[in-house]
């Protein structure tokens, strides 16, 4: 795996920083786990970030707390939509041996709420930084 997908990929929370049509930037903390040498998360299809990233896939991320304080440096990525439902597949599978037993219990509320079927999941792929020298 990638050095800084392994960096970001034991943290609890990631802030996730899309950026608005005036290029100004949202914060959301989200859960994360590695795959294939990319990050995926999951959110409600209808939700603003979803909308921001599919009009501008760049992104920025940081380790950060369950309030989004930051507790590591920025990093330039891009984020697209997982439309590979086998992909999307190994995403929840990943994200559940990462979470365990609060991740399956969001999955029976959101089973139990309707939320399940508004979930999508997005895929992260970090520009590792320029090698210095």
């Amino acid at each position: 795996m990638v050095p800084l997908i392994m960096s970001l990929a034991d943290e609890r929370y990631i802030n996730l920083e899309s950026f608005k049509r005036d290029g100004t930037g949202v914060r959301t903390p989200v859960w994360v786990a590695p795959l294939e040498g990319a990050l995926v998360i999951f959110t409600l299809v209808e939700s603003f970030k979803v909308r921001r990233i599919a009009r501008d896939p760049r992104v920025r991320v940081a380790a950060c707390d369950v309030r989004g304080k930051l507790r590591g440096p920025w990093h330039e990525g891009r984020c697209v939509r997982v439309e590979d439902p086998e992909l999307e597949r190994r995403a929840y599978a990943a994200l559940r041996r990462k979470y365990g037993l609060q991740m399956r219990l969001g999955d029976v509320l959101s089973r139990l709420s309707g939320r399940m079927k508004r979930r999508i999941v997005m895929k992260i792929t970090l520009q590792e930084p320029a090698p210095r020298g």
